[in-house]
């Protein structure tokens, strides 16, 4: 019990570490740095060049969300600033923000043209580089294109000095500039893609790996890192489970958040592993269609057989036709009244399991406004087999070969 509450203090500062190393985007994107042929290589070189060399340039990041791309983007500038602290200036725009047509019109305007191409070279005379982080990029490609036509023309200036780092998720940004645009976007690209499970499997060592130079106790450290369930099979198919899902480091970094330690024997655990995949797998749905009565269960199954007969619309009074007909066919003695079976229909209502097809009819009785469902068959299915007094008709009605 005393080496237990000794080992608990020196537990909870390595967790505070571990934690501290997940939330540092440094730690993270470390190995990033050690190969030249990294994004984060190619494309520090991109943008350093253009600001040793007093020229302009632009790049396009594209892959899918959670790749890095905004990470690499960020620790690139950093770099920069500390080895040029007054030879860098950022601008930061977001398609979701800056493309709407007030302000690409705003920025077409010729004051503002005039004041751009201006700044640029002033900018330049000074030896100054303005770098333009354009966050979802393919948003500024949309309509006339107004925003990014202004600010390629104005870097046509013998004079202006400016980088221009697109971001996108979209692979074929680059594709829907205008030829007026395309002419003034260089085609340079850097292409992210999710990393390989191997590769995942190496970060997570790396981050939950205990620093030698950290201030916790160097036996503790090094117990803790000998004692490695990174081989373990259960531990691999924990990580498979979660690359089947999600490949990206961000989903990673988010189940390690969610992860835990073992704080008296402070060391990682298993069991902390596989509750935390639990929380991540969780169906918000699932809960509430745990404890719902026999009735509220033939009501969804009578919906979902509705849908399955791509009956575009259907309301209360059809379900129970439905209902009706699965009781005639099947001979079941679960039979309910109008009245009952109208609650039951409420209630699904209430725990939003079902809703309302639209508002255009908010005036109309509910039993003929129409519905829908807000579960998936699966979710469904699921439901059904962990009720342990659901009745077998039930699981016939919804027969995967059939309806699945």
């Amino acid at each position: 019990m005393m080496a237990a509450a000794a080992a608990a203090p020196v537990a909870s500062q390595a967790q505070a570490v571990l934690r501290g190393r997940l939330c540092d985007q440094a730690v993270v994107h470390s190995a990033l740095r050690s190969s030249p042929d990294t994004n984060y290589s190619k494309l520090k070189y991109l943008v350093a060049s253009s600001v040793s060399e007093a020229c302009n340039n632009s790049v396009l990041l594209v892959g899918p969300r959670g790749c890095g791309k905004a990470a690499v983007v960020d620790m690139v500038l950093d770099d920069l600033k500390k080895e040029h602290p007054d030879a860098i200036s950022v601008i930061r725009l977001n398609g979701m923000l800056h493309s709407d047509d007030n302000c690409a019109t705003k920025a077409s305007s010729d004051d503002n043209t005039e004041f751009m191409i201006d700044m640029l070279r002033e900018c330049g005379l000074a030896h100054k580089t303005i770098i333009f982080v354009l966050e979802e990029f393919d948003l500024f490609a949309q309509g006339k294109q107004r925003l990014l036509y202004s600010l390629l023309d104005a870097m046509q200036s013998l004079t202006s000095q400016a980088v221009v780092i697109g971001v996108s998720c979209r692979l074929d940004a680059d594709q829907l500039l205008e030829k007026r645009v395309r002419s003034r976007f260089s085609h340079r690209k850097l292409l992210f893609v999710p990393s390989s499970v191997d590769s995942l499997q190496r970060l997570m060592e790396q981050l939950l790996a205990l620093p030698e130079d950290s201030p916790l106790p160097t036996k503790y450290v090094r117990e803790y890192n000998a004692r490695s369930i990174f081989n373990d099979k259960k531990f691999k198919g924990i990580l498979s489970s979660l690359t089947d899902a999600d490949a990206t480091t961000s989903h990673i970094l988010r189940f390690l958040v969610v992860s835990y330690m073992d704080i008296d024997s402070g060391l990682l655990s298993m069991q902390s592993f596989m509750n935390a995949l639990s929380s991540m797998q969780r169906q918000p749905k699932m809960d509430s269609l745990q404890d719902l009565s026999i009735l509220e269960l033939y009501i969804l199954v009578c919906m979902h057989r509705l849908e399955d007969k791509e009956q575009s619309s259907y309301n209360f009074i059809t379900i129970m036709k439905e209902y009706k007909s699965v009781q005639d066919a099947y001979k079941t003695s679960d039979k309910y009244s109008h009245t009952v079976c109208f609650r039951a229909f409420e209630h699904l209502l209430d725990r939003e399991l079902i809703s309302f097809a639209d508002n255009k009819r908010r005036n109309q009785a509910l039993e003929y406004r129409p519905v829908k469902l807000l579960i998936s068959s699966r979710e469904l299915v699921e439901s059904l087999k962990l009720n342990t007094t659901c009745p077998a008709v039930l699981q016939k009605l919804l027969d995967r070969e059939r309806y699945m």
